[in-house]
């Protein structure tokens, strides 16, 4: 039976063999993952692409309770397709409010490093940013 060892799964993906066996515990796959004569694990292309799903969702802070349920609705096939529009849904707008927060610390590191940077006299001015210029603000 040819395939992908669990080894080779995990040097593709980043994930460590443990998670591997974890994903597969927690009903994370797609699709059940075959087994050899030998009882080792056997993984094809799709689980792979699977698991690049899997670890996207997870990056961008889904739980894995969500992530389950979306598989869920994967594998249970056609006809589900309005549920797993909501649980991508619901993740994005939880995304876009991580990505706002970044964005305003992100500003606030900028202003900082602008600051610095006049003081050492890497730069010529501060830009105006509003409150955040003042010279009295902490840090």
């Amino acid at each position: 039976m040819s395939g992908l060892s669990i080894g080779q799964v995990a040097e593709r993906t980043g994930l460590s063999v443990h998670t591997l066996r974890f994903y597969e515990r927690e009903g994370l796959l797609a699709q059940p993952v075959r087994r050899g004569a030998a009882g080792h694990r056997i993984y094809d292309e799709g689980d792979v692409d699977w698991l690049g799903v899997c670890i996207r969702l997870r990056a961008s802070g889904m739980p894995l309770t969500d992530i389950r349920r979306y598989t869920e609705l994967v594998r249970a096939g056609q006809g589900n397709e309005a549920e797993r529009l909501e649980v991508l849904r619901e993740h994005r707008e939880r995304v876009l409010a991580q990505r706002h927060e970044l964005d305003e610390c992100l500003k606030l590191i900028t202003h900082k490093v602008d600051i610095y940077e006049s003081r050492l006299g890497l730069r010529d001015h501060v830009p105006d940013c509003a409150p955040l210029s003042q010279e009295s603000e902490p840090g």
